[in-house]
């Protein structure tokens, strides 16, 4: 017998992927969770029937939201993750010896257990000593957070819990909890298949920040075509390098000419973001 996981991107679109075996399943207080070995793409984390990662090709989505930000910032000390259960984006972070502070933010306990059990690949930095993991609601938290130099909303799509972290009252709040000089990074879905979530998102930045900038990836994973991530900073061009990137880290897709080129937008991205 053949099992199948799909995943219902639109009316007209789906995608499916053929499953070696479901490693773990459950409904937590906040949404149904599962951990399934694929075929193509090794271990792999849904949320709401919606694939969120997979071991064969995460590294992408995290170095791009990480790497992006922490290269064109001259000075990230204390950073701040909302969501990102999986680990992966703090497994990116914590590369960065000049970290002093690392706090995050995840609504579901849940998927931080069932990541440190199955996924331990991704979630291998729960356990560096500058993390403070916190499970409560992120809306609620940046408004009465400290202050940050970087803000990565590493968000699920803008359904059930997440659906309030695509809001401009809450890029709002995450401007205020930043330095004078500090970034956000969010992840802005795609620009093809969500292209009014996406619009909405750079809206909502850009009436907040002084420059607001679009980045984009493919994963192959997610749905196809470019992936998209949206920079909102108070002072510096995340355009510009700050930081040296071949000193010590190891990483496999990020690199100085991905960081510049992944600011070219094709011009129908472009067309849909001019105001």
């Amino acid at each position: 017998m053949s099992f199948w996981f799909n995943e219902k991107n639109t009316d007209g679109y789906q995608v499916k992927w053929k499953i070696n075996k479901i490693l773990h399943s459950e409904k937590t207080p906040y949404q149904e969770l599962a951990v399934v070995d694929t075929l193509e793409w090794g271990k792999a984390l849904i949320l709401d029937n919606a694939l969120q990662v997979s071991e064969k090709d995460e590294f992408i989505y995290h170095e791009m939201i990480v790497h992006v930000p922490m290269f064109s910032h001259p000075a990230v000390h204390d950073a701040l993750i909302i969501g990102g259960g999986d680990g992966g984006t703090l497994r990116e972070l914590c590369k960065h010896s000049q970290l002093q502070k690392v706090d995050m933010v995840e609504i579901d306990e849940r998927v931080v257990v069932a990541s440190k059990k199955y996924l331990p690949s991704i979630s291998s930095a729960f356990g560096d000593p500058r993390v403070n993991l916190y499970f409560q609601d992120g809306i609620e938290f940046v408004k009465k957070a400290g202050k940050y130099d970087l803000v990565i909303v590493d968000s699920s799509d803008p359904i059930g819990p997440a659906q309030l972290l695509f809001t401009q009252e809450f890029y709002s709040n995450i401007y205020n909890c930043l330095n004078d000089d500090g970034m956000m990074v969010v992840q802005s879905e795609s620009p093809i298949f969500y292209q009014e979530v996406f619009r909405s998102v750079y809206r909502n930045i850009k009436a907040v920040f002084p420059q607001t900038l679009v980045y984009l990836a493919c994963i192959p994973t997610y749905v196809s075509g470019p992936w998209s991530f949206t920079i909102g900073s108070k002072v510096h061009d995340p355009r510009e390098l700050k930081g040296d990137i071949k000193a010590g880290f190891d990483l496999k897709y990020y690199n100085d000419k991905v960081h510049q080129a992944a600011f070219a937008l094709p011009g129908f991205i472009q067309d849909m973001i001019r105001e």
